[in-house]
């Protein structure tokens, strides 16, 4: 993974979170990693977040995010109403966003969020062309 780190680090991100949270955000993390070893990381602690995609831009080259909230990570999808997941695990009724509430390690390594980022990935390869 190839971590930009122009606005910071990724450990800048989880600092303030929670232990249990920041595990959570370490284990989406590492799947990303795992699944796109290519993957373009930006941490921006100002928000806190992370952006994971196939360039540095987040609302077009990125398809996903990693963001600590108090007691789960937020799985963000950049263009998620584009992409279908079968088991409903994404919330949110914006016209691209959609996210899933990760709310422990177990979930962060399960077969349903790692389809739902390769769902994610396949959108944005094919819209960009990659």
């Amino acid at each position: 993974m190839r971590t930009i780190t122009r606005m910071g680090i990724f450990e800048d991100v989880v600092k303030r979170a929670p232990k249990e949270v920041g595990d959570i955000c370490l284990a989406l993390r590492s799947l990303i990693a795992g699944l796109h070893p290519d993957a373009v990381e930006v941490p921006r602690p100002g928000e806190p977040s992370a952006a994971y995609g196939y360039g540095e831009k987040k609302m077009s080259e990125a398809y996903a995010y990693i963001m600590p909230q108090k007691t789960y990570a937020n799985l963000g999808f950049y263009h998620g109403a584009s992409i279908a997941s079968t088991d409903s695990l994404l919330e949110g009724t914006g016209k691209t966003l959609r996210h899933i509430k990760v709310r422990s390690v177990v979930m962060a390594q399960s077969d349903a969020i790692k389809a739902v980022l390769l769902a994610a990935m396949e959108e944005r390869r094919t819209a960009l062309g990659v």
